[in-house]
C-alpha cells in the first residue's frame, strides 16, 4: 500500500508542475494578444488601402498589358505558408500543414520557425518578421513572375476571427485580376500601366506582412486556448489523483489500525 500512495505522491508532483507550466505558458500568450492583435488590425487596414488601389489600376484597360495580370494555364505554383514559431498551439500549426499538401507540386516558401524546419529551409521568425524581409521575398517573386518562372502566387496563412477560433486560408495573390471598380475621377502619373508595374512589388510585400502579423495574432490566441485547456485538464487530473490517494491513505491506515488491534488480541 505504501508503495501505491509514493507513486501516487510522485504522479502528483509531476502533474502540478505541468499544471504551472501551462499556467505560465498561457500567461505569457495573454500578455502577447493585445499587441497581436493592434498590428494584426494595423495590416489589415494597410491591406484593404492596397486592395483598394489596386482595383482601381486593375479596371483601366491599359493595365491588362501588364506581366502580373497575364493569366497563365500553366500549373507551377508557388506558396508562401506562414506557420507558428512554436508547437504547443492546438491545431494551428497542423491545420496550415495539413492545407499545404493539399496543393499538389507547390513551391513552398515558408515563413515562421515550424515551417522552416518542416521544408528544410534557414530558419526565420514570424513574430519577428520584419516589413524588409517582406519586401525582399516581394522583390523576388514578383520578379520571377514577370520572367514566368512560375504561374500563380498565393499565401497561406490563418485568418483571425475571435481568441476561440481561427482558420487557415488561401488567398491568390498573382496573376491580378481585372477589377469592376471605376477610377473614375483618379489620375495616374505617368499613367496606370507604369503605376501598377512599379506597385505590384509593394501590394505582394503589404499582402505578405498583412498575413504574417494576422497568422501570429492567431497563434498567440490559438495557444492561450490550448494552454486554458490543458491547465484545465491539469487541475481536474489533480483533483482525481488527490482522492486516490487520500483513499489509498484511509486504506493503509484502516489496515495498520486492524493489525494492531489483531496484534493487541492475540497478545492478550
Amino acid at each position: 500500500m505504501s508503495e501505491n500512495t509514493k507513486a501516487l505522491r510522485v504522479r502528483i508532483k509531476s502533474v502540478n508542475s505541468t499544471r504551472q507550466l501551462t499556467n505560465a505558458m498561457g500567461l505569457v500568450a495573454s500578455s502577447k494578444i493585445r499587441r497581436a492583435g493592434e498590428a494584426m488590425r494595423k495590416g489589415r487596414d494597410y491591406a484593404d488601402a492596397l486592395d483598394s488601389s489596386l482595383q482601381a489600376l486593375t479596371a483601366d484597360r491599359e493595365c491588362q498589358k501588364s506581366p502580373y495580370m497575364q493569366q497563365r494555364s500553366g500549373g507551377r505554383v508557388r506558396l508562401v505558408v506562414i506557420a507558428g514559431d512554436r508547437g504547443l498551439a492546438g491545431g494551428y500549426n497542423a491545420n496550415v500543414f495539413r492545407l499545404a499538401a493539399e496543393i499538389a507540386d507547390a513551391e513552398v516558401i515558408p515563413i515562421g520557425k515550424r515551417a522552416c524546419e518542416k521544408y528544410g529551409v534557414p530558419v526565420n521568425s514570424s513574430e519577428k518578421y520584419s516589413f524588409e524581409e517582406a519586401a525582399a521575398l516581394a522583390d523576388r517573386l514578383c520578379a520571377d513572375f514577370a520572367d514566368g518562372a512560375y504561374d500563380r502566387l498565393g499565401i497561406l496563412s490563418t485568418d483571425y476571427h475571435s481568441v476561440m477560433t481561427q482558420e487557415a486560408v488561401i488567398r491568390w495573390i498573382l496573376p491580378f485580376e481585372a477589377s469592376g471598380a471605376s477610377a473614375a475621377g483618379m489620375i495616374f502619373e505617368p499613367d496606370p500601366l507604369t503605376v501598377l508595374n512599379n506597385v505590384a512589388r509593394e501590394y505582394v510585400a503589404g499582402k505578405i506582412m498583412a498575413a504574417v502579423r494576422e497568422s501570429f495574432a492567431s497563434e498567440v490566441a490559438a495557444r492561450r486556448m490550448a494552454m486554458d485547456s490543458a491547465g484545465k485538464n491539469a487541475q481536474q487530473m489533480l483533483d482525481d489523483l488527490q482522492l486516490q490517494y487520500n483513499r489509498a491513505r484511509q486504506g493503509a491506515i484502516t489496515q495498520e489500525i486492524t493489525e494492531i488491534v489483531a496484534g493487541s488480541g492475540s497478545g492478550t
